[in-house]
């Protein structure tokens, strides 16, 4: 579960993004322009930043500079923009930003950024550290695709999956409850093996990812139970 600072002028694309990166079980702050992502970068600095570029009072491009120029880009941005031309693309990686989408964002892309930008600041914070503290765990890292570091998920036990691993079925009642009963636990034992990701859920099981939201939703699968926990 990562920290994530969402900045963009556009009430309904924040509520989008903070949707999605909750069910994801990270922890989503929203800023909807420059002066409250200052704040909130004031605050605590977040694990990753999705970084509007055109905003009313200071574009995301100037406010990346302000944050380089103050030593304060220490965490992953992710510019966004439906109108940024390449070179505006370009100059924010060459000031700092980690990725750049273009909207509007689809799912799979946004997913991919996250994920890689968490991975490297992951990757980073493993480095900074000369002696990581025994209780934690050591960080597994493996490359895919275009070489982007992700990390590898730790091995779950099975005595963490809780009552879902010795479920018990009353064959005893019509199919479709049997089938319903059957399907509940199913999904619970996959979230639980996935540490509440929808996105691998979905892999594993071969859905949809909004089919599988409104499935759980119909089942009565409470998904707050497999949310991941902080490492």
């Amino acid at each position: 579960m990562a920290n994530i600072l969402v900045v963009d002028d556009e009430l309904g694309i924040r509520d989008l993004l903070f949707e999605i990166l909750n069910d994801e079980g990270h922890n989503v702050e929203l800023a909807e322009n420059a002066a409250e992502a200052r704040a909130a970068r004031q605050r605590a600095r977040p694990d990753l930043v999705l970084l509007d570029i055109w905003m009313p009072d200071t574009d995301g491009v100037t406010l990346l500079k302000e944050w380089s120029a103050a030593g304060l880009l220490s965490m992953p941005v992710v510019m966004m923009s439906g109108h940024a031309t390449i070179d505006t693309a370009v100059d924010a990686t060459r000031i700092g930003a980690f990725a750049f989408l273009e909207k509007p964002i689809t799912l799979q892309k946004l997913l991919k950024a996250v994920e890689q930008g968490l991975a490297r600041e992951s990757a980073r914070r493993a480095a900074a550290s000369v002696v990581p503290p025994a209780s934690s765990f050591a960080a597994v890292v493996t490359t895919v695709g275009d070489s982007a570091l992700v990390p590898a998920a730790p091995a779950l036990p099975v005595a963490d999956l809780g009552p879902q691993s010795t479920q018990s079925f009353d064959l005893d009642r019509p199919l479709r409850d049997a089938r319903d009963g059957f399907e509940k636990a199913y999904f619970e034992f996959h979230l639980a093996m996935e540490n509440g990701s929808m996105t691998r859920v979905a892999e594993k099981t071969g859905l949809e990812r909004t089919h599988l939201y409104r499935k759980l939703k119909q089942l009565g699968v409470d998904l707050s139970r497999g949310r991941r926990s902080a490492v």
